[in-house]
């Protein structure tokens, strides 16, 4: 059972808009229609950070990595940035001309990616601030990550094609991936060996790949047998999990390299989302289309007991679920 559940009213149910991100400061931020609130994970409270305009909505959210800002990507394509502590907005960023439905933070740079195709590199410190424009799908961008040390960027988009970027040169992809047979959302950089990515596929494809970004090379793959919606690795554990869509709407968490499926979780009602972890790795959030946040001990931190044990003493705690409507 979850830990605890939020209700989220107006959840926007779309595959291809990442709605939820969890802060380096224990905050959650979530989109829902055209606003964004941020939970605090310490006191619980929720506030409005911001409403966006009345012909659009919100299809993006991410902090930056000191969490002390949050991008918010428009449907618009208009991208902005607000202080959190200060409640402002500091700027607007203008240049795509389709929603901007998936973003990823290296130090001042900003990366979105839209439904274009295009992805482009904001510097958000200075006027001008594109810095880059990234040119590889033919389908909307939906999944973009840096990897942690910066060195190289995945992108993943609707046209099935999976891009591995050198951080020193932009203007083409070093390595593009065409295995999946779906939509590519999901995308997860391992924490303990950098040059492995995680992959996943919508739902023809249901497949999560593995991936040595310095040669190219696959490494691993899984069959799921359902769409797969996000990737997260453990900080403390040889494992990741992934959240599913279509037909299970659960969480699955599995051990690596053996790709042994340790625990399946059924999380939600409808499809889940999208995923987040909190800063300390033992906790995921996630957020469906039946209008629910709900959080999960995944990867709680215990002496001699793998996660997967700590999943199922999890589920025993269904008593300490507690409800509360984030607006």
């Amino acid at each position: 059972a979850p830990e605890r559940v939020l209700d989220a009213p107006g959840l926007v149910d779309d595959y291809y808009l990442n709605l939820l991100d969890w802060s380096s400061g224990n905050q959650v931020a979530i989109g829902l229609e055209r606003s964004v609130y941020v939970w605090s994970a310490e006191s619980g409270e929720v506030n409005s950070l911001l409403e966006c305009p009345a012909d659009t909505y919100i299809a993006s959210v991410k902090w930056s990595q000191d969490g002390a800002y949050v991008a918010a990507g428009l449907g618009t394509g208009e991208v902005q940035i607000w202080d959190v502590e200060e409640g402002s907005k500091l700027r607007s960023m203008f240049g795509h001309d389709t929603r901007v439905g998936v973003m990823g933070w290296n130090k001042h740079l900003l990366s979105t990616g839209a439904r274009s195709g295009l992805v482009y590199n904001h510097d958000v410190r200075i006027a001008q601030h594109k810095v880059a424009e990234l040119v590889s799908h033919t389908g909307e961008v939906c999944g973009l990550e840096w990897r942690p040390d910066g060195a190289q960027l995945a992108t993943g988009g609707n046209d099935n094609l999976v891009s591995i970027w050198d951080a020193r040169s932009l203007n083409a992809p070093k390595f593009q991936k065409t295995n999946h047979k779906a939509a590519v959302k999901a995308l997860a950089w391992c924490p303990w060996q950098s040059n492995l990515l995680a992959t996943g596929g919508g739902s023809h494809d249901r497949m999560i790949h593995f991936w040595n970004t310095t040669s190219g090379a696959r490494t691993n793959s899984i069959d799921t047998g359902s769409q797969v919606t996000s990737l997260k690795w453990s900080t403390s554990y040889k494992e990741l999990v992934s959240s599913s869509g279509f037909p299970d709407n659960s969480l699955s968490i599995w051990s690596y390299p053996t790709l042994v499926k340790n625990v399946e979780i059924p999380a939600h009602e409808s499809r889940v989302l999208h995923s987040c972890l909190s800063p300390d790795g033992q906790m995921l959030a996630t957020a469906a289309a039946d209008e629910s946040l709900k959080f999960w001990k995944v990867f709680e931190k215990k002496a001699g007991t793998s996660a997967a044990g700590a999943s199922g003493a999890a589920s025993a705690k269904a008593s300490l679920t507690k409800t509360t409507t984030i607006r």
